[in-house]
């Protein structure tokens, strides 16, 4: 038996080996074998392949076992490199355990966290390449002491550094006198217009998946059929990730069966006219914290324009006096929530996603509407104020906010989770459920001031990728000790897609308006910033065309400019055709249903 076998996985690795790449990868994966298993014949089949082209090597030039050798090894490295890709992605088993535990309401808060993630690495990858690194030849030496108190500032040492525009050249970075120039005004303005287009671009892609999947024919997703016949991985054989995938399968098989036995309460007259009167009194509660929130935000940031005058002899105590605002908006968004989540708790709605969603929708209110005035308090007050560089002024506001909104979240974990164990443990009260709404939008927030303050600060998405990063273990932490599995089970396929559209709308759309007025409307400073001396940013592109149009072989991107980039006409055109698109989708998608809700009656019958 020992010899049969041998000799089978012989004939196995000769066969693959005769193969061509793709017909062998698709081999192996349709393999009934565990991955180890794989990665064995695999690894033998390489070695075969080595061995027959060492036998032909003397029949082979020099140069061609060199490019056969070079193929195989970077064919191995890729290999290698993508299982160690693999087992970098630590929260791969943090998410499942995670679904296994506490069911998809939860896991959709993480699986959106670690997207945001992946969109800050993007962006700051982007910056730095393309924004960083050729001002860091140009760059100056500072001249400026660091005391530590800049960590929580952004003020005083970190003023002449490539974090803030201001430290930016305008014009032409070159290491030599007659080689290749770099222009910073265009590296600027175009880097930051392509990762708001990519942006644009992926968040409606990643909406529209979603929103097919979980909306249009949610049934081809996640039939309960064939997640309880069909959906069990045989590769599986080590006892902890059996255990982790059964309890993973029970719980959404506990979700789906919860929609099917949805109970519909049947209220009174009376009873039903309370209700009414109860969420009248909730919104009424919650639209007025938010317009006084709103009110003392603005009044403070009045206070903080004099401070940033004030600031320019760096001045350590009217630094940490710019501490106040983004502490105070800080405060207002971690506490407010919880004001909101006792409204919920109050008004009892007939399930748990009912009450999610209107949290959800009392929070956007509030925090948008400081975001709101912050922008109106930036770009109406801070830019025509008195001050030599308004736009790095601005990218240590947004810094100082993106800071400590960081640091009350930690803080709200404490707070809002851990003494809550406490105080539920001792009094027998129970552990707290995660709130799934409060530390979404606080998510949402943090994005939409780093999103902001990307033009005034390219480094932010940085530091907002290592915050994001301590978020993640930090709540993966206090959710596995200090909360509970939600007492109501049920399920949020459509979840991620409210997330993913409430981060487009108004969060990325509002962006797109401050990003548009400052590019277009508004004046650069006069002595900082790669846009020092013109009449607005976008005046840096339309300076380039002009002398691109003494260029015979540039001729083309003067016509693009002329004819598509500044025409409405051809904006016109590509939206109806956008929309065409869009309804031949939709038809498709519906007929996909059809047919399959036909051959669904057909196998019944």
């Amino acid at each position: 038996l020992f010899l049969h076998g041998f000799y089978a996985d012989e004939k196995l690795v000769g066969n693959l080996a005769s193969m061509t790449t793709s017909e062998r990868i698709k081999a192996i994966q349709k393999m009934p074998e565990t991955m180890k298993k794989k990665r064995e014949i695999r690894d033998k089949v390489l070695k075969e392949i080595t061995k027959k082209s060492s036998h032909h090597s003397t029949l082979l030039p020099c140069c061609t076992q060199c490019l056969q050798g070079a193929a195989l090894s970077f064919r191995q490295f890729g290999n290698a490199l993508s299982e160690y890709f693999t087992l970098l992605q630590f929260w791969h088993k943090t998410l499942k355990i995670i679904g296994a535990e506490f069911g998809t309401s939860v896991l959709s808060y993480f699986i959106f966290l670690k997207w945001l993630l992946a969109f800050n690495i993007f962006s700051f990858l982007i910056n730095f390449s393309f924004i960083t690194i050729p001002q860091f030849v140009a760059a100056e030496p500072n001249n400026l002491t660091f005391t530590g108190l800049e960590l929580f500032t952004g003020a005083g040492y970190f003023q002449q550094t490539v974090l803030y525009y201001g430290f930016y050249t305008n014009g032409t970075i070159s290491e030599r006198t007659n080689g290749a120039s770099y222009n910073m005004q265009l590296a600027y303005i175009f880097t930051v217009g392509l990762y708001f287009v990519i942006c644009f671009l992926i968040l409606l892609v990643s909406m529209a998946k979603s929103f097919c999947r979980n909306f249009i024919n949610p049934s081809m997703y996640s039939g309960k059929a064939s997640k309880l016949l069909c959906t069990w991985d045989f590769n599986i054989t080590n006892e902890k990730a059996v255990k982790l995938k059964q309890k993973n399968l029970s719980t959404q098989i506990k979700e789906d069966l919860s929609e099917v036995n949805r109970e519909v309460l049947n209220f009174s007259v009376t009873e039903r006219v309370v209700h009414i009167l109860i969420h009248l009194a909730s919104w009424a509660a919650s639209l007025g914290t938010a317009v006084a929130a709103c009110a003392g935000v603005y009044f403070l940031s009045i206070n903080n324009l004099k401070l940033f005058v004030k600031g320019r002899e760096n001045n350590q105590e009217t630094q940490a006096a710019m501490l106040v605002l983004p502490i105070i908006a800080s405060l207002l968004n971690t506490s407010i929530p919880f004001f909101y989540s006792w409204l919920g708790h109050l008004e009892r709605f007939q399930t748990p996603a009912h009450q999610i969603y209107v949290t959800i929708a009392r929070n956007i209110a509030l925090k948008i509407s400081i975001v709101g005035i912050l922008c109106y308090y930036w770009l109406n007050i801070v830019a025509v104020s008195e001050s030599q560089c308004w736009e790095t002024l601005v990218g240590q506001d947004i810094y100082r906010l993106v800071l400590v909104d960081f640091i009350f979240c930690l803080l709200g974990s404490f707070f809002g989770e851990f003494l809550r164990r406490i105080i539920g443990t001792t009094l027998k009260l129970g552990l707290p459920e995660f709130d799934i709404a409060r530390n979404v939008l606080d998510l949402i927030y943090a994005q939409t001031l780093t999103w902001i303050g990307i033009l005034f600060s390219p480094l932010l998405p940085g530091i907002q990728m290592i915050a994001f990063s301590i978020v993640f273990c930090v709540k993966k932490v206090s959710l596995m000790m200090n909360c509970q599995p939600p007492r109501k089970v049920w399920r949020t396929a459509q979840m991620t897609t409210s997330f993913m559209f409430l981060l487009f709308f108004p969060s990325f759309v509002g962006v797109l308006s401050v990003i548009g007025v400052t590019v277009w409307r508004l004046k650069p400073s006069e002595e900082c910033g790669p846009f020092r001396g013109l009449p607005s940013i976008y005046a840096a592109v339309s300076e380039w065309i002009n002398t691109l149009e003494s260029y015979t072989a540039s001729k083309w991107v003067v016509w693009i400019y002329y004819n598509l980039v500044t025409s409405e006409l051809f904006f016109f055109i590509l939206s109806v055709i956008v929309l065409i698109i869009s309804y031949l989708y939709w038809q498709i998608i519906e007929g996909r249903k059809t047919m399959t809700k036909l051959l669904r009656e057909q196998i019944i019958n």
